[in-house]
């Protein structure tokens, strides 16, 4: 079968597909503070997350890159949102999961930061990549009710982000 019947047209919108994950153990959520090499993020937090590799699905590039950056092995990871960020061309999807985990991520830093759990009643106080506060509520709620969110963000001509959920 050839490719022909899918209308691939590199002039239409294209985007980099990534996952991002959060954690739950108790009251807590597994976060990563972002190294200095991330600019306007650095030690901020944010979930898990990566760029989905080639041949692989999205389920197994989040629980890589959890083992990778956490060091940890997720438990019922579920997929609670969907995010089309318009960035682009490209722009990026992101697959955002859910779940749980047992144990302390390793004390040592890796390439993208520190894994570390953070109390879901302290996480207002902490400084956070700009879309957490309104990311994270929603795919708990989607855990919770084993549903999954729409989401779509732009930046307007001021560099703000805009953030619309599907109802």
């Amino acid at each position: 079968m050839s490719l022909a019947g899918q209308r691939l047209d590199p002039s239409r919108y294209t985007i980099i597909p990534r996952t991002l994950s959060f954690l739950l153990r108790g009251h807590q959520v597994l976060l990563l503070r972002l190294g200095a090499d991330r600019g306007e993020w650095a030690g901020r937090l944010n979930g898990i997350g990566g760029h989905i590799e080639a041949g692989e699905d999205v389920l197994a590039s989040a629980r890589r890159e959890i083992r990778e950056e956490a060091g940890l092995t997720p438990g019922d990871l579920r997929l609670c949102g969907v995010v089309l960020i318009d960035v682009g061309p490209p722009g990026i999807g992101l697959f955002v999961f859910v779940g749980t985990a047992q144990g302390d991520p390793p004390q040592q830093s890796g390439p993208e930061g520190q894994a570390a759990w953070v109390d879901l009643d302290r996480l207002p106080e902490e400084a956070t990549v700009e879309d957490l506060p309104e990311l994270l509520p929603r795919a708990l709620e989607g855990y919770a009710g084993k549903t999954c969110f729409f989401a779509h963000y732009r930046y307007d001509p001021t560099g703000r982000l805009r953030i619309l959920f599907s109802p």
